[in-house]
């Protein structure tokens, strides 16, 4: 597997060879061009991370989630992932150690371990990748793209947790 990476390398110089491309110069451009959007990007990722940081530490978090964990368990979502499902969207290292915690309480092979997993793998953090995207692209009004993403990762866990209630 050690070796994908330098085989990739060498076949896009190999490719920009045949093609008549100054590879160096190519990647020099993409680089300051990748400058100027973190720094159009930075507002939007500054404002996410203090939004899950206030929301944890004001503790309401914890009253969102015990506030939403009857409809969700209507829905199939084990109360123990409800917060994964809520902070997903937001932060992926955030829910990366909420999936820590459910695997130390509840271990990986257990059914809240399995459900919080397939979560994790079929979700997005909406917020991040919208304000990297948008932001690169110039789009200032993104209609419903937030509110069907958002829905798709309620849908992703709902079936997370039926497939792994059946299997």
């Amino acid at each position: 597997m050690s070796y994908i990476v330098p085989l990739l390398i060498v076949a896009v110089l190999v490719t920009g060879l045949f093609r008549r491309v100054n590879v160096y110069d190519s990647f020099v451009l993409g680089a300051r061009k990748s400058v100027g959007l973190s720094v159009t990007v930075l507002p939007y990722l500054a404002a996410i991370f203090i939004m899950v940081n206030a929301l944890h530490e004001s503790g309401l978090d914890v009253y969102v989630t015990k506030l939403l964990a009857p409809p969700f368990q209507l829905l199939g979502i084990p109360s123990e992932v409800v917060r994964l499902v809520l902070l997903r969207p937001f932060s992926g290292s955030g829910s990366l150690a909420i999936l820590a915690d459910v695997y130390k309480q509840y271990g990986p092979d257990s059914y809240v371990g399995r459900c919080a997993s397939v979560i994790m793998g079929s979700s997005e953090t909406v917020f991040y990748v919208a304000s990297v995207y948008f932001a690169g692209t110039k789009v200032r009004r993104t209609g419903w793209a937030i509110p069907i993403a958002l829905f798709c990762n309620l849908l992703g866990a709902v079936a997370a947790c039926l497939l792994c209630k059946v299997c």
